[in-house]
C-alpha cells in the first residue's frame, strides 16, 4: 500500500517506543514518524482504569508535542484489569510471575486508551477502548518457562497475544488489535476528525 498523502506538509508522530503499535499503525499505509519521548507511567490506582489509560495516552502526546510543529501525535497506554486490580508492564519477574497466576484460569479486561493531538490547534481527543480475554489454566511451570522467554516483560499483564503468549488464551471478546495495543478501527475514525482519511484517493 502507497503511504497515504497528508494534507499540506502535516506530519503524523506516533508517540510509542513500542514495535507492536508501529506494526499495527503502519497498516494504515500512513507515513508516520516515531519519537516516544520519555514519559514514565505511573499507575495510580484510585482512577478508574479506563480514565487512567486515556490519562496516560494523552499525558505521552504532550510529552513530545512540544518538539513538532503542525503534527497529529497518536499515543496509547495499555492496562490489564483483573479480579480488582490494575496492571501495566511488570518489572521484575516475580511481578510477572503474579500477574501470569492472577490471569490464569481467568477472564480480563484490556483496557486501552488512545489520544490524538494536533500540535498546530492544542486540540486533544481521547478514548479507550476494552476487550474481555479468556485465560486458560496455567501451570506453574509452564509460568516459569514463558518467563525465562523473556516475552512478558515488557507486555501490559505479563503477556503478548501475537506471541508466545499466544497459547495461553482460549479467546476474546472485542478487537484484536486493541489487546496487542492500538485499536485500530477507533483510531482510524478518530484520525478522520482531524482530517486524515487513509482512504482519502490519493492525487499523484
Amino acid at each position: 500500500m502507497r503511504p497515504v498523502n497528508m494534507p499540506e506538509t502535516r506530519t503524523i508522530i506516533l508517540a510509542s517506543a513500542s514495535p507492536r503499535r508501529r506494526d499495527i499503525l503502519g497498516l494504515t499505509g500512513l507515513s508516520f514518524r516515531v519519537d516516544a519521548g520519555d514519559f514514565e507511567e505511573v499507575i495510580d490506582s484510585r482512577m478508574e482504569p479506563g480514565r487512567l489509560a486515556r490519562h496516560l495516552s494523552r499525558e505521552k502526546a504532550r510529552s513530545v508535542a512540544g518538539r513538532h510543529k503542525n503534527a497529529v501525535i497518536i499515543a496509547a497506554d495499555t492496562l490489564i484489569r483483573a479480579r480488582g486490580k490494575v496492571f501495566g508492564k511488570p518489572r521484575t519477574k516475580k511481578e510477572a510471575r503474579d500477574m501470569l497466576s492472577t490471569l490464569s484460569g481467568r477472564v480480563h479486561t484490556v483496557i486501552t486508551g488512545f489520544s490524538v493531538y494536533d500540535t498546530e490547534t492544542n486540540k486533544c481527543l481521547s478514548r479507550s477502548v476494552e476487550t474481555k480475554v479468556y485465560f486458560k489454566r496455567l501451570k506453574a511451570k509452564e509460568i516459569e518457562a514463558y518467563i525465562r522467554s523473556g516475552e512478558p516483560m515488557d507486555k501490559a499483564g505479563a503477556y503478548a497475544i501475537q506471541g508466545l503468549g499466544s497459547v495461553f488464551i482460549k479467546r476474546i471478546d472485542g478487537d484484536y488489535f486493541n489487546v496487542v495495543g492500538l485499536p485500530l478501527s477507533s483510531l482510524v475514525d478518530m484520525l478522520k476528525r482531524f482530517g486524515v482519511d487513509i482512504f482519502r484517493p490519493n492525487n499523484d
